[in-house]
């Protein structure tokens, strides 16, 4: 190809590159399983999240923190148990670098209110205001 004419060059076309290409499509893969991973360790917590008729299937972004509280009110965030002081300053963390960080709270029906209370003022004193509840479709 080193001889290689103008005109013969643009009878070819352009060239796709493949491997940049494998390179984005591997590390797009990996993201995902690593996104599912982390979803399915927070379901599989023995959390038993009330149920409601009103209850949707929602889409999970990217990013949100998911607050676990046990029946016997332990905080778990990411498979660890936090302390109310170790909640808040993870939480203070996580909205200075996220503004707008969308935060779930998935207490189990039988946890007594003043810990969901707890975990809500912690996100007050983080300023983080983007909160729901997990909760999953009554069975008719």
């Amino acid at each position: 190809m080193a001889n290689l004419n103008v005109s013969e060059y643009q009878k070819q076309g352009p060239v796709i590159q493949m491997a940049p290409l494998i390179d984005i499509i591997f590390l797009t893969l990996v993201f995902f399983m690593t996104l599912s991973v982390f979803s399915q360790l927070e379901s599989e917590l023995n959390i038993s999240v009330p149920k409601s008729k009103e209850s949707k299937e929602t889409v999970r972004s990217p990013g949100e923190v998911i607050i676990n509280i046990t029946k016997e009110g332990k905080v778990i965030v990411n498979q660890k148990t936090l302390s109310p002081e170790g909640l808040e300053e993870m939480l203070m963390k996580v909205s200075t670098l996220f503004p707008d960080q969308p935060v779930i709270i998935r207490a189990d029906e039988k946890t007594y209110h003043k810990y969901v209370v707890g975990v809500l003022d912690a996100c007050a004193q983080a300023e983080i205001w983007n909160i729901s509840f997990s909760a999953t479709k009554e069975e008719k």
